[in-house]
């Protein structure tokens, strides 16, 4: 759905080693919504490392994907190629890792590995994004001409060719506005370090120093920028130009030279502090008077005068087209999904009733598939990945079906032969170093159960959108439309430089916290703090603007005042750039002031997932009752407990339910029969045996109850700190 920026469906990851192969991942979901923090808690080997890695595509490579699905984008992420994967990865995924050391290169300085990352994902976005505009501009178009008489063709095309054309020239000019600008900003650093320098009296070479900044000056080309100050520009490149002819061996500045340069950072300063033009006015004016120059006396009037000429003779007509495009392509869709609906439930009772014939039911899952992509709102902006992976998923699981069906005959072929061999050799008396490989049987009942899931969901979304298709606003959705061509022109246009790359990268580290950063720009990792190194990791991180960042352990090897200044962090950088973040820790207490909701694993199962007030005020599962009875806080005075045993090898999982064996409440059922995910609210689950009406009613821990009391009374949660 729409809110669903990512969603993890029964995931299950194996991994192949010398003694046997590891269950990691055991049959997991879950969705991470759009500008929340999801955290995901549990021990070591539990599998959340695993997990982030197999969303990144960086699985080792001795895992195996065994099944599941991880959407995005209209993509599943599993079945990308390595070329498709690295479109994502970094750019619209990234992550930090747990020791920033190992994630940076010691002999490189700061500077360059973050320039590296900006520049590296520039070129492919490029094209990608202007791929994306071209694509659904036309759609654009095509709804256009359906929504109107033939006789308002020209009209339309006129509108999406202007719209086309100027809505690029706007982000054309604002790139040169703003490469100009960094070049003003550059030259007004280097001029505040020279006259700091000078004034406490230290050698200088003023001839050099002048040169540099005459260099610089000659790029801060843009008319927006200099135009109405092209005088004082002359002036003060008139004193750099003699500055720069005075004896290299001159390091003292004249009253009167010392007093040019102030003037020169005061113009600049002036420069770079003017309100920027309204480019995408500025753009349209230009595209209608193709002789005008609106560079030259640009103002504050100007620009409401270019504002209200292009409300006036384009956007107001042109937002009434979209509008009605809009509507359009929804109402198409609707009906296309009504048509959907009766397909789908056919296909369930086909599946529901046995007797699946390849051939048949691959030409069926097709048939609908394409029924489903023809159906989706092209020009909706938010993609539902469960649609558009639905063909290709549903196909591959089918095919898993008969693949499993084969290689179970097979593989009870092998087992029978195997253990008549074993059998002989015993009673022969022969001694055996070896054992009977237990059979690999696959429960097609399950696999069948899946492909019926995938189509109830797809149900499920369709009649929620069709009972709300009466609340689709034609307005919001022009505006989100409109915004998604802003960000792909931008994409389009936007050329990162070296220059433009050093700027950011600046911007970067005083984003994330770094002081002085146009000095710590040029130094190696290694004259860093870790929480330092961190920061700079982070700002890596955040160099393509991702929508998802995936924080695995970023604290750990941080000493505590470090860690609560990297989770505020996190937390600022969250909101001021509204993204989605999957947080990952062993300690339940680093995520309770800065996690949305909760997701606890244990043993490659999440064994109890809601809230962040549910887990800490409601914790369901004797597994979250042992990770929070041993977690340390200042006003708890009763003896931690520890958690006892260690975790099961995963070669051989358990039958039941894997705590069980560490659980001093567990009964016997827990030793034979995993449990289900039992519903304790809409947003709270827990995979525990005692949630079932014949459990007898066991009490959470004493230790437990006591601080969500104290927590209540306080009016807040605990940090654990």
């Amino acid at each position: 759905m729409a809110d669903n920026i990512l969603e993890v469906k029964k995931l299950k990851i194996s991994f192949r080693t010398n003694n046997g192969t590891v269950k990691a991942i055991r049959d997991i979901s879950f969705e991470l919504k759009r500008g929340e923090t999801l955290a995901i808690v549990g021990e070591s080997g539990s599998g959340k490392s695993v997990t982030s890695k197999a969303i990144l595509g960086i699985s080792a490579g001795n895992a195996i994907i065994d099944s599941g699905e991880i959407l995005y984008d209209g993509k599943d992420l599993l079945k990308l190629t390595e070329e498709e994967m690295c479109k994502i990865r970094g750019d619209k995924i990234s992550m930090i890792f747990q020791d920033p050391l190992s994630a940076l290169n010691p002999i490189v300085k700061i500077g360059p590995q973050i320039i590296e990352a900006l520049i590296l994902k520039n070129k492919a976005s490029r094209k990608t994004a202007r791929k994306e505009f071209n694509q659904k501009l036309e759609v654009l178009k095509q709804n256009m001409y359906e929504s109107f008489n033939s006789d308002q063709k020209a009209t339309i095309d006129d509108l999406i060719q202007a719209y086309d054309n100027f809505s690029i020239k706007s982000l054309e000019i604002e790139t040169d506005y703003n490469q100009s600008h960094a070049e003003a900003t550059e030259i007004i650093s280097k001029l505040e370090d020279f006259l700091f320098r000078a004034s406490k009296h230290q050698s200088l070479n003023v001839a050099d120093y002048a040169k540099t900044f005459l260099n610089n000056f000659k790029k801060v080309t843009n008319g927006f920028l200099i135009n109405n100050y092209l005088d004082r520009i002359a002036t003060s490149k008139a004193a750099l130009l003699e500055l720069s002819k005075t004896d290299k061996d001159n390091d003292e500045l004249t009253e009167e030279q010392l007093e040019k340069l102030n003037e020169l950072e005061s113009l600049l300063l002036e420069i770079t502090n003017q309100e920027k033009p309204d480019f995408l006015s500025v753009a349209f004016y230009m595209y209608s008077n193709k002789d005008a120059d609106l560079s030259k006396n640009y103002n504050h009037d100007t620009k409401q005068m270019l504002a209200e000429y292009l409300q006036t003779n384009f956007l107001a007509k042109f937002l009434s087209f979209v509008e009605k495009a809009l509507i359009n392509s929804h109402n198409k869709s609707i009906i296309l999904k009504q048509e959907v609906l009766s397909c789908l439930d056919a296909l369930k009772q086909y599946f529901k009733a046995g007797n699946i014939d390849k051939k048949e039911a691959i030409e069926k899952v097709s048939i609908a598939g394409d029924l489903v992509l023809k159906s989706i709102d092209q020009l909706d902006v938010f993609k539902d990945s469960l649609a558009y992976t639905f063909k290709d998923s549903i196909i591959a699981n089918v095919k898993s079906y008969f693949y499993s069906a084969k290689s179970n005959v097979k593989e009870a072929e092998r087992f029978e032969k195997q253990t008549a061999k074993y059998e002989a050799l015993v009673s022969k008396g022969k001694h055996i170093d070896w054992k009977v490989v237990p059979a690999k049987i696959v429960d097609l009942n399950d696999l069948v159960e899946n492909i019926i899931s995938k189509i109830e969901r797809l149900e499920a979304n369709y009649i929620k959108e069709i009972e709300n298709k009466d609340d689709f606003s034609s307005f919001d959705s022009s505006l989100a439309l409109i915004e998604y061509f802003k960000k792909k022109a931008s994409e389009v246009v936007y050329k990162v430089t070296k220059a433009i790359a050093k700027e950011q990268a600046i911007k970067l580290m005083e984003e994330v916290g770094i002081s002085e950063p146009r000095l710590r720009y040029k130094q190696y990792p290694f004259e860093f703090s870790g929480g330092m190194r961190q920061r700079i990791v982070i700002a890596i991180a955040l160099a393509s603007n991702p929508d998802v960042l995936i924080c695995d352990e970023p604290t750990t090897a941080l000493d505590v005042t470090i860690q609560s200044q990297i989770l505020e962090l996190i937390n600022k950088l969250k909101k001021e750039r509204n993204l989605s973040v999957i947080f990952i820790t062993h300690d339940l207490g680093v995520v309770a002031n800065m996690a949305d909701r909760i997701a606890v694993m244990y043993a490659g199962k999440i064994v109890e997932y809601g809230t962040s007030e549910e887990v800490f005020y409601s914790p369901a599962h004797p597994y979250t009752w042992a990770l929070l009875s041993s977690m340390p806080d200042l006003k708890t005075t009763e003896k931690l407990d520890a958690i006892p045993g260690t975790p099961p090898n995963m070669i051989y999982p358990p039958v039941g339910d894997a705590f069980a064996a560490r659980n001093k409440y567990a009964m016997k059922i827990d030793f034979e029969e995993q449990p289900p995910l039992f519903k304790i609210t809409d947003t709270h689950y827990a995979a525990t045996w005692l949630l079932h009406p014949d459990a007898p009613k066991v009490e959470m821990p004493k230790i437990i109850k006591d601080r969500i009391e104290r927590m209540k009374q306080e009016g807040g949660s605990e940090d654990g700190r």
